[in-house]
């Protein structure tokens, strides 16, 4: 008979973990930790273009704020962690759309402003790889918000108005310009004036000059010009001239990107009367972003769930956005708006800046590093 039952038994001694789980413990964590901040706090980003130069340069690397406007919810759940659209240096696509969840936006601590820089996931297919992604897998695209739900936009002569009002310009901005020189230009002598690849195109040549196109602040245009090899350097005026490719593209809207509006952007609640020139400026962001499940719109006729309607109230807000490069950028003036439930965040500050055209010594742009983005 066993006399020792009342005693304790002895504790045996834990299981070390080997290496390998180790190692397994730990990146799990941190994918599930980085997954986490990435959803709710900050995610990194670069700058690919130089549509937003002088403020945000090619190279730039970024954090973004989700907390400033809110974080969405996910859409799609299933999905690789730490990717966007596809496994990291594939082709293979990085979700499954099986599942779509209803996104819903938790409380930030600001709304957009006019003049906020702002990462959003572009709406237009065209820009999407012609694919229909959900939209928190859509393209992710930075510009300035010059207009927001409400706000009546007009550009003039390449200045914004926004409500009546002339909107700040950003600093240093570029504007397009028509550059005639003598013979081609030497790529040391355009390195002086901090002309990089991305600032101009040569666009043609003849037996007596040269022609670039160039995108510049005044400051450089005005040196540029002083140089004796250069024959002229004029600003790039698009006049009154209609562009083919302009939103929304129609008899009513003979525009083009210096010559805009005024066009009344779409906010929540917002009514209007549906008409053949209403449902040409409008009836593309009712059909494609306010998640109706049957629209047709055929003759200024306006039919939702197979009912003709007179009017229509928008479900959403909606924001316009420029780059700060407004001679070299794609941006609202050319696909239209961006609905609420597109924006991702807000920029925030520059943590990195490498300059692909310089030489190693000088691939660093310091003077960039923790800039706060305003």
């Amino acid at each position: 008979m066993n006399w020792k039952f009342w005693k304790k038994k002895e504790k045996t001694e834990e299981k070390k973990k080997g290496p390998v789980r180790e190692w397994v413990d730990a990146i799990v964590f941190a994918v599930v930790a980085a997954t986490l901040i990435r959803w709710l706090i900050m995610e990194a980003y670069t700058i690919p273009t130089p549509s937003m130069e002088n403020s945000l340069l090619v190279g730039d690397f970024l954090f973004v704020s989700k907390f400033h406007y809110g974080t969405r919810t996910p859409r799609t759940p299933i999905q690789m962690p730490l990717t966007h659209q596809k496994i990291w240096f594939t082709n293979i696509p990085s979700y499954s759309d099986a599942i779509q969840l209803p996104s819903y936006r938790l409380p930030g601590i600001s709304r957009i402003k006019r003049e906020d820089v702002v990462v959003f996931n572009v709406p237009p297919k065209f820009l999407n790889d012609n694919k229909d992604y959900p939209i928190d897998l859509k393209t992710n695209y930075i510009k300035r918000c010059v207009g927001i739900a409400g706000d009546v936009l007009e550009i003039r002569d390449g200045q914004v108005r926004v409500n009546g009002n002339d909107l700040k310009n950003p600093e240093q901005m570029q504007r397009p310009y028509r550059v005639y020189a003598k013979d081609q230009i030497n790529e040391r002598n355009l390195d002086k004036l901090e002309i990089d690849p991305d600032d101009y195109v040569l666009r043609g040549r003849d037996d007596k000059s040269v022609y670039y196109e160039m995108w510049l602040t005044q400051e450089k245009a005005d040196q540029l010009k002083a140089l004796p090899y250069i024959l002229s350097a004029t600003l790039d005026d698009k006049g009154k001239q209609p562009e083919y490719n302009i939103y929304p593209s129609s008899k009513y809207t003979p525009w083009n990107g210096d010559n805009f509006g005024p066009l009344t952007i779409p906010a929540e609640g917002m009514t209007i009367e549906v008409n053949d020139s209403t449902m040409a400026i409008y009836g593309e962001t009712i059909k494609l972003y306010e998640h109706n499940d049957s629209v047709v719109i055929q003759e200024g006729k306006l039919t939702l769930d197979g009912k003709e309607v007179s009017q229509y109230t928008f479900k959403q807000n909606y924001y316009f956005m420029m780059g700060d490069n407004r001679g070299n950028s794609l941006d609202s003036r050319y696909w239209g708006f961006v609905p609420e439930d597109h924006i991702v965040g807000k920029a925030f500050f520059i943590w990195l800046s490498l300059d692909k055209h310089a030489g190693f010594f000088n691939k660093i742009r310091w003077s960039r590093f923790f800039h706060l983005i305003d």
